[in-house]
């Protein structure tokens, strides 16, 4: 509030709400999210269930195109997907969001289940990366100013790749300072990553355009974690039914753990799990780093103004 200052600019005329295409987005939204969460857990992928809703979306996909392409003022106009920088940002913030589900859904149980933790300890080797995320987004502005937005972006992203891809290398049951430290390197990786993509972004449209810009860079993030819970859940599924028998799942290991009966094979049977998820998350990062490198242009093209 003290430093901030915007300049003063002329009002325009009343926006006006894009609200069928608001109902058409959430409709399209839930029906294709719901799919994703549900399947392969309340019902199998390919159940009468799962293929309707997966049609129901698409269909919806096509009502959304043509309520935004009519609208005045669309929710999600079409120049938010044709403008090269800001396609290039939502994808790499959606495959952050991708593999953000990794540390987040994945390693308390881990270090509970596999480490032994009680619950607020678990919760601490998730929670320092809180400590180091916003330290670096807030330190990065020195590093963009040098090599650019883009660039830093990568580097973040990059370091942050090598990171994930280390966790399934850490030793069985290991120590809670080993996760911890890597979850404090991820922390500062993803701060590189995420501020400068979004202060690029915002650079490159003027006023009236920064809101939208903004919306759609978070909604695509989002979206990223809802399939990464469902893409990875799917991986973590897999691979206990694989060790443990065909009736395992997440859900019912939680169960014996909190309970306390579970046995030795069940503990490698998660940190195995887990593993795999680590191993998705890094490729999900590897393809934030290669749509930056092959989409995003070197040079953010960032308006005087």
């Amino acid at each position: 509030m003290r430093h901030l200052h915007e300049p003063e600019r002329e009002t325009g005329a009343h926006a006006r709400v894009d609200w069928a295409g608001a109902l058409a987005v959430f409709a399209c939204g839930g029906v294709l999210l719901a799919a994703l969460v549900q399947g392969g857990v309340a019902w199998p992928w390919l159940s009468a269930p799962s293929l309707a809703l997966f049609g129901t979306g698409l269909a919806l996909v096509a009502v959304v195109v043509l309520v935004e392409r009519r609208a005045a003022e669309p929710i999600i106009p079409g120049w938010v997907w044709r403008r090269r920088t800001i396609a290039a940002v939502n994808l790499a913030l959606g495959a952050l969001g991708l593999l953000m589900v990794a540390p987040t859904v994945f390693l308390p149980t881990y270090a509970q289940g596999v480490l032994g933790l009680a619950p607020v300890a678990a919760g601490f080797v998730l929670s320092v990366w809180t400590l180091s995320w916003p330290l670096s987004a807030a330190l990065s502005q020195h590093v963009y100013r040098r090599i650019g937005f883009r660039n830093t972006a990568m580097l973040g992203i990059g370091a942050a790749a090598l990171i994930l891809f280390a966790f399934p290398f850490l030793p069985y049951p290991g120590q809670a300072w080993q996760p911890t430290l890597l979850m404090l390197l991820l922390g500062a990786a993803l701060g590189l990553f995420q501020l400068p993509l979004i202060v690029g972004v915002q650079s490159t449209v003027g006023w009236a355009e920064r809101g939208t810009t903004t919306a759609s860079v978070l909604f695509c993030r989002q979206t990223g974690q809802t399939i990464g819970a469902a893409l990875f859940g799917a991986v973590a599924n897999g691979v206990l039914a694989a060790r443990l028998g065909s009736a395992s799942d997440l859900d019912s290991v939680t169960r014996a753990l909190d309970s306390g009966s579970a046995p030795e094979a069940t503990r490698r049977a998660i940190a195995d799990a887990v593993h795999a998820v680590y191993l998705g998350a890094s490729c999900a990062a590897a393809l934030a780093f290669l749509v930056l490198l092959l989409l995003a242009p070197r040079i953010f093209p960032v308006l005087k103004d």
